[in-house]
């Protein structure tokens, strides 16, 4: 019986944090409304997935910049055959 005690004791704390986590789903509690969760949801995935290409399409211009910068400098370069000339 004493090892019962112990055990449950043991147990107590994560059956407690168990239940905080749920608590958003919790159909009980006021202003619970699971399509406007749902809906949060798939906004935040969206933003995410929208700022995700926003930081992809700055890193791809960024380097083309630098691309350009680099090819500017090549070709000012004292003794270089400029390519573009014929």
């Amino acid at each position: 019986m004493k090892k019962w005690i112990i055990a449950l004791a043991a147990l107590l704390p994560f059956a407690t944090l168990a239940n905080r986590l749920n608590s958003t789903n919790d159909p009980n509690r006021p202003g619970y409304n699971p399509s406007q969760q749902r809906m949060q949801s798939q906004m935040q995935a969206q933003q995410q997935q929208q700022q995700l290409k926003l930081r992809q399409d700055q890193q791809r211009q960024m380097q083309e910049q630098r691309n350009s910068a680099q090819q500017r400098v090549i070709t000012t370069q004292p003794g270089q055959q400029n390519q573009n000339q014929n």
